[in-house]
């Protein structure tokens, strides 16, 4: 802990750019210096796409839009760096773990700039660029690794927490009563699940326990949730577009959500709505639900492009998990959630 002292700690910048799923496992770590040090200064750097998801938790006093493309030619983000200069903080904390968010978090030119070890680094040479890097251990969610690195402020064993402020709905109500949501879309190809899939897995769960579906989508994914809603035999809508406030106030009263491994899993995981999560290319171990209640399907062990954003063969792995074993996974997961 390197003499750390809670009474002389009171200013605190995290680095989380994006992705939006990567966004949320990072929110444990600001609730728990929150914890810690109730009267600290929270600041979090994060892509400009997700201040409107940061806005939503009650643990940081400030959110920092920042997109380092904008660094070249006097550019924003330029002088977004020298402001954060003059805040002077006690620790950086660098969660993303990139050779560019190190760069980015030591010319903030904290007292500290705290990352993870190299044999945690994509890109070990951000290794380079941190004062601290505690061990996480083999701890392997990452929620958990995230957690482990305020050992190097003084805080250990801390306990997963997610201070989400629910937002009312936007005036045009999307679905009333019992439903489920299905959100087919993910930025890698090889996350998507077949729409037709989906489709039968809504009409099932119509069948068999009463429950609609509403169908989300986001950029460019308009058609696909469309597919899924023409293959669920009059059993699934279309949603409408959604602001990422929106989709945190629809999964909070969902009875369940089946998705991919992306962004809206991990909001509908972090705001406690029962997940039936469907994993190819990455590891549930890592990425996954962390309820042990929510139920995962994964192709990953057969998976031949692991963490590759395309697959290497003509038909990705996660076509292997079949309609039957997602519906049974809806019914073992809604009876696990009671």
């Amino acid at each position: 802990m390197s003499g750390f002292s809670r009474t002389t700690v009171d200013r605190f910048l995290i680095i989380r750019l994006g992705s939006l799923g990567d966004v949320i496992h990072g929110i444990p770590t600001a609730a728990a210096l929150r914890a810690h040090y109730p009267q600290a200064r929270i600041d979090w750097l994060v892509d400009p796409r997700y201040v409107e998801l940061l806005d939503l938790v009650e643990s940081l006093d400030s959110r920092i839009p920042f997109d380092p493309r904008q660094l070249t030619g006097g550019g924003p983000a330029r002088a977004t760096l020298r402001d954060l200069r003059t805040m002077q903080y006690d620790a950086v904390i660098d969660l993303q773990g990139l050779l560019k968010s190190a760069v980015i978090a030591r010319l903030v030119a904290g007292k500290r700039t705290i990352g993870f070890p190299r044999r945690h680094l994509r890109e070990p040479l951000a290794r380079l660029f941190y004062t601290d890097t505690p061990d996480p251990g083999d701890a392997p969610h990452v929620i958990n690794k995230n957690l482990q690195l305020l050992s190097a402020v003084g805080i250990a064993n801390a306990a997963v927490h997610f201070p989400i402020r629910i937002p009312r709905l936007s005036p045009a109500e999307i679905t009333s009563g019992r439903y489920a949501m299905i959100n087919p879309g993910a930025a890698w190809p090889n996350k998507r699940w077949p729409p037709e899939r989906f489709g039968a897995v809504a009409a099932a769960m119509q069948r068999e326990l009463g429950l609609r579906s509403v169908v989300m989508w986001g950029p460019g994914e308009e058609a696909l949730a469309a597919a899924v809603v023409g293959a669920s035999q009059g059993a699934a809508d279309h949603a409408p577009r959604t602001r990422i406030a929106d989709l945190v106030a629809l999964s909070r009263d969902a009875r369940v959500m089946i998705s991919g491994d992306t962004g809206p899993l991990h909001i509908a995981g972090a705001v406690g709505t029962p997940l039936v999560a469907l994993f190819g290319p990455t590891s549930p171990e890592r990425n996954g639900p962390w309820s042990p209640r929510d139920v995962v399907i994964s192709s990953g062990s057969q998976c031949a492009c692991f963490y590759e954003r395309r697959c290497r063969k003509s038909t990705p792995c996660i076509n292997d998990i079949t309609v039957e074993q997602v519906v049974d996974g809806v019914r073992r997961c809604l009876t696990a959630h009671g």
